[in-house]
């Protein structure tokens, strides 16, 4: 079997380039592959399934809803929203009357009444105060023969939207534990928040909360390290804060590594899965998330949930305390992060369901059920049945019934 394989790569510095370059030595590993190129669309590869890509970035991703158009295929959907996507690759390409369009899809004569008075400068763009509500996922849900999500949360969210096509649920692969110095990093204890900071993130939020921990705990420090929007960018940083903006893959982990604790809050939810809280995992890192999406999935024993309601920074703080102060409860949640990263999350078995998923979805299925057909036929030729010895060999060869 021949995969035809649609995903931004390094040296792109998007967190799906991060995501394919870790995936693909393994999958290839286990399927044919080919790398399409963004330069090169009108000589697709030639392949028995084409597996695409799909995240809310019109520049990483816009050369890629324009292959699956011309050819259907699996989509990997990092993000359920994909109101930026979609506003990219109309609007901001002249065609205001295929936004239109999508809102109207989607949303009726309402959605596109809406839409009029973001063009009319009325109302400020709906993908920067309301994108979660107005997702416009349904072109690329057309486009697709077959999902694959990170997420119970997605998969729900796809099957509500009408998606009626196969959907696999692969958990998004952890790295390989890096061999990493921590970095020097002054403080106790240290917490960290890494990637993109951007609105949903809960920065404020998130530095009141840190103010109040300092209040009682003066050693403690926080890192912020990422790009940041630029409504963030000039945010005024407390005391123990330290800024760092786009960081090399070593410094990432090393800045990671040096952390006693990594937060991860999310509101709204795009339906995405976070890379950097991946990595916190695969270091052992306790976690706190906010109780939405993928991350309201992670198991307790490894991410502690904060709500992201009136009481959020009371919940925060409250979350930074009971880490600042329980040596033991970080350690244990340690285990079960680093346990979590090499378990559900192991690189080989997430790349084993992918080829599993690709050989579905190119004829598998077909060909397990003749087979299964033919050796019926032959057991009842021979007086046979499916049972004892010949269900074990078929169970051993991974065509059981």
């Amino acid at each position: 079997m021949k995969v035809a394989y649609y995903s931004p790569l390094p040296p792109s510095t998007s967190g799906i380039a991060d995501y394919s370059a870790l995936l693909l030595p393994a999958l290839s590993r286990r399927v044919e592959v080919e790398t399409a190129r963004r330069r090169r669309l009108r000589r697709a590869p030639q392949a028995d399934v084409a597996l695409y890509h799909v995240g809310n970035d019109p520049e990483e991703h816009g050369w890629i809803v324009a292959a699956a158009r011309r050819r259907p295929g699996i989509v990997v959907l990092h993000d359920f929203v994909l109101h930026h996507l979609v506003a990219g690759l109309t609007l901001a390409r002249g065609d205001a009357g295929a936004y239109l369009d999508a809102l109207e899809r989607e949303q009726g004569l309402a959605g596109r009444l809406l839409g009029y008075a973001v063009i009319d400068n009325r109302i400020p763009p709906l993908w920067e105060t309301r994108p979660e509500a107005f997702p416009l996922v349904g072109e690329v849900l057309r486009l697709a023969t077959g999902l694959i999500v990170h997420s119970h949360y997605v998969e729900d969210r796809a099957r509500a939207a009408g998606f009626e096509g196969a959907i696999w649920r692969i958990p998004h692969p952890a790295w390989p534990t890096p061999e990493v110095e921590p970095g020097a990093v002054e403080g106790t204890p240290v917490f960290g928040c890494f990637g993109h900071l951007n609105e949903s993130k809960r920065i404020p939020q998130l530095l009141t909360a840190f103010s109040r921990l300092r209040r009682t705990r003066p050693e403690a420090s926080l890192l912020l390290v990422g790009r940041a929007s630029r409504r963030l960018d000039n945010l005024e940083l407390p005391e123990g804060v330290t800024r760092e903006h786009h960081v090399s893959e070593e410094r990432l982990w090393s800045l990671m590594a040096a952390c006693d604790a990594c937060i991860s809050l999310r509101e709204p939810t795009m339906g995405e899965t976070s890379g950097s809280a991946i990595r916190a995992l695969t270091l052992g890192k306790p976690l706190v998330v906010s109780d939405v999406g993928w991350f309201a999935e992670l198991p307790q024993e490894a991410a502690l949930k904060v709500a992201p309601d009136e009481r959020e920074v009371d919940a925060l703080h409250a979350a930074l305390e009971l880490l600042a102060g329980n040596d033991g409860l970080r350690q244990a949640m340690g285990k079960a992060a680093r346990g979590l990263a090499r378990g559900e999350h192991a690189l080989e078995q997430v790349a084993e369901r992918y080829a599993a998923a690709l050989e579905e979805a190119a004829g598998g299925s077909a060909v397990q059920a003749a087979v299964l057909r033919d050796v019926a036929e032959a057991a009842a030729d021979v007086g046979l049945n499916k049972t004892g010895d010949l269900a074990r060999r078929l169970d051993e060869v991974g065509i059981g019934g």
